[in-house]
């Protein structure tokens, strides 16, 4: 295992808006007639939120396609038979290295068992995303079903029998806002490499969706109001600020990486 030098923590914050109904399954205990089949999760107060470990999965899953880390070779058993994601023992891996790896005993689809050695800390950190209450606006709520969410009707129909299966899912409409925020531990010489990395994963999940039935148009989203910021060591003694790297009003502006010095 290399030497790791801890050099400071970029943290990226931005607005996450919905283009369209977003639905993350939460659990409802009670059975009610005329209840919603498929509630959206919520926090303790029945607000919706984006649990980070939902949004960091998605993102993860993305990166790895992008990195063409999808094969039996590439992919691990999470749970056998059922749950694979991709895990390696490259040091130089974009995904492991930003997303996290397991230490210990792995066992790959191709049924080869390996125990991991180049293990690092996981860099990236996902917070749960809050809902800007002051995004659901008067006029909304005229036209949703609760004071968050709406109610989307729909049914799936037996090629065969012609018989219906209606099932309502409750959403968090189009135009709602969440604050998301992401943390990146940085060590060694590893400068932005890893900020690049998270950057293009918002790019790619914006062409992509976020929660369920995105095939079906839900989850379409974009990310605004993005600060990037750094914290060295030193702040972290209390002897240096937070250093302002850069502002973005969306993913489509172009970042000058080098003018992005850290120390």
């Amino acid at each position: 295992m290399e030497r790791i030098n801890f050099k400071g923590k970029f943290i990226v914050k931005a607005e996450l808006v919905l283009l369209t109904g977003l639905h993350i399954g939460g659990q409802d205990n009670t059975m009610e007639i005329g209840g919603i089949d498929n509630p959206v999760i919520k926090d303790e107060r029945g607000i919706p939120y984006i649990p980070g470990t939902s949004l960091k999965g998605k993102l993860r899953t993305l990166m790895e396609y992008y990195h063409e880390k999808i094969d039996e070779n590439k992919l691990v058993w999470v749970k056998k038979g059922e749950i694979k994601i991709h895990m390696c023992d490259d040091k130089d891996c974009p995904v492991c290295n930003l997303f996290g790896r397991n230490h210990g005993e792995h066992t790959f689809v191709n049924d080869e068992n390996k125990v991991f050695e180049n293990l690092m800390p996981t860099r990236l950190i996902v917070r749960d995303a809050k809902l800007i209450q002051e995004s659901i606006t008067d006029e909304m709520r005229n036209n949703l079903d609760t004071s968050y969410t709406e109610v989307k009707h729909e049914n799936t129909i037996d090629r065969i029998t012609s018989s219906a299966n209606p099932r309502q899912n409750e959403r968090v409409p189009a135009g709602a806002r969440f604050k998301v925020e992401f943390v990146i531990n940085v060590y060694n010489d590893e400068k932005v490499k890893y900020l690049k990395e998270l950057i293009t994963a918002m790019k790619l999940l914006e062409d992509d969706y976020l929660g369920g039935s995105g095939s079906r148009g839900y989850g379409k989203v974009k990310f605004e109001n993005i600060s990037i910021s750094f914290r060295d060591k030193g702040f972290y003694l209390g002897i240096s600020d937070e250093k302002e790297l850069k502002k973005l009003n969306d993913t489509t502006e172009k970042i000058d990486w080098e003018s992005m010095k850290i120390e």
